[in-house]
């Protein structure tokens, strides 16, 4: 009985670990990510998304992780796909859990590029995060050999990468998680990595963001012809996640306003916003953490 117990305890911690630390998901022919990453803490990225697309003669990788710790589990599943050369890194936005894994991709002779807004915003606010990462959760043992590199190439509205066979588009159309947010489209596969733009089933950070400039960016990739959308957290998406992230955002805004006039209470305010938003599974905290840096100032 006792070794019964002992397999199927050895069983379950195997399964918590594989669906904790899940590989790389195949999206298309050459397009793999993680998706709907339920571990959620801080050392683990906490859930973000990131992928690679494979051209016929070098790989683009999609966001990077928050560490040297986590750009090598990515890394070392990136190689499980496939041994071409890593050419090109792209920060769908340069928060610590999208970017803090760059320097594992640059020391292999990766490029990164980010758009201007967000290559500042990481030169303002990079050291000082890591400096100060126990604000975040995490412990110095867990950003061990992380430093900050800075995207090397950078631009403003659109950009277009061509790895061989496979051309991919990066596109910013107005200020929306971060000022600099922007999202990358496989046209041929009807693919979109939407990064932070989109949280599905997860409550977003909204901290940094612009609300007109996040819901005019989400119309604008509801006009794309896209079928399979990567969020910057959460499962794979389509359409509706857009549209249900537009109607996140503006039901949050206007509640929140109107509570924060009459209160200063950030758990009163939080609890009352999770009573009328649209239910979501993953971050709860976030509510609050976004009431108190967005409505109430820190």
């Amino acid at each position: 009985m006792k070794k019964k117990i002992m397999l199927s305890f050895v069983a379950v911690t195997l399964l918590f670990t594989q669906s904790a630390f899940a590989e790389l998901t195949k999206i298309a022919d050459n397009v793999y990510s993680y998706v709907g990453q339920k571990n959620s803490s801080p050392a683990h990225s906490f859930a973000a998304n990131a992928g690679i697309i494979i051209g016929s003669d070098s790989v683009l990788v999609v966001d990077t992780l928050i560490s040297a710790k986590e750009g090598e589990r990515f890394l070392a599943d990136i190689r499980k796909v496939t041994s071409k050369p890593i050419k090109y890194v792209v920060n769908t936005h340069t928060h610590l859990d999208h970017a803090f894994g760059n320097c594992v991709f640059t020391r292999i002779g990766a490029t990164v590029i980010s758009h201007t807004a967000d290559r500042a915003m990481l030169q303002k606010a990079g050291e000082e995060t890591l400096k100060n990462i126990g604000n975040y959760g995490l412990k110095a043992e867990d950003m061990i050999g992380t430093t900050i590199v800075y995207p090397t190439l950078a631009f403003s509205d659109r950009m277009q990468i061509y790895l061989g066979d496979e051309t991919v588009e990066l596109i910013r159309v107005a200020p929306s998680h971060t000022t600099g947010s922007i999202v990358v489209s496989v046209p041929a596969k009807k693919l979109l990595f939407a990064g932070d733009t989109l949280f599905t089933d997860f409550h977003p950070f909204m901290a940094d963001g612009d609300i007109s400039g996040w819901t005019t960016t989400i119309d604008a990739l509801l006009t794309m012809d896209v079928e399979k959308i990567i969020p910057g957290h959460g499962p794979l998406s389509t359409k509706k996640d857009l549209r249900d992230m537009k109607e996140y955002l503006l039901q949050f805004d206007k509640k929140a306003r109107e509570l924060a006039a009459t209160s200063k209470d950030v758990n009163f305010i939080a609890a009352e916003l999770k009573k009328s938003l649209p239910k979501r599974s993953m971050a709860d905290w976030m509510i609050g953490y976004n009431v108190k840096n967005r409505y109430l100032g820190k």
